[in-house]
């Protein structure tokens, strides 16, 4: 039990200071820490984003950091990619997904630093 709490401090944290813990922290973390099987630890991770991101969308609100104007699009375009993303979750084998993942966190990598 203090895992899985302490796993979802450090996540929800992340979440909060960088608007990235679902994937980058969580779902290694799933994996690692709590054992679970790889597209159990990516569905897991999404349903726990959230409530994550709902703590801080109303501590940024508060802050005035949120540009409204781009969160519907952007927001149109991301649940049409969730529903794209969920399908294709099912039709992965975990070797893939694992691959996959690794290339988007790299790339994520490699942006930050550059």
């Amino acid at each position: 039990m203090f895992a899985k709490i302490l796993v979802g401090l450090v996540t929800g944290a992340a979440n909060g200071l960088f608007g990235a813990g679902g994937g980058t922290i969580l779902v290694p973390s799933l994996q690692k820490f709590l054992k679970m099987e790889t597209h159990k630890s990516h569905a897991t991770a999404i349903a726990v984003i959230l409530p994550l991101t709902l703590v801080s969308i109303f501590f940024y609100r508060h802050a005035g950091e949120t540009n409204w104007g781009a969160l519907l699009w952007i927001s149109l375009g991301g649940l049409a990619g969730g529903f794209l993303g969920a399908k294709l979750l099912d039709k992965l084998t975990s070797k893939w997904l694992h691959r996959i993942f690794g290339l988007f966190m790299m790339a994520a990598a490699i942006r930050m630093v550059f």
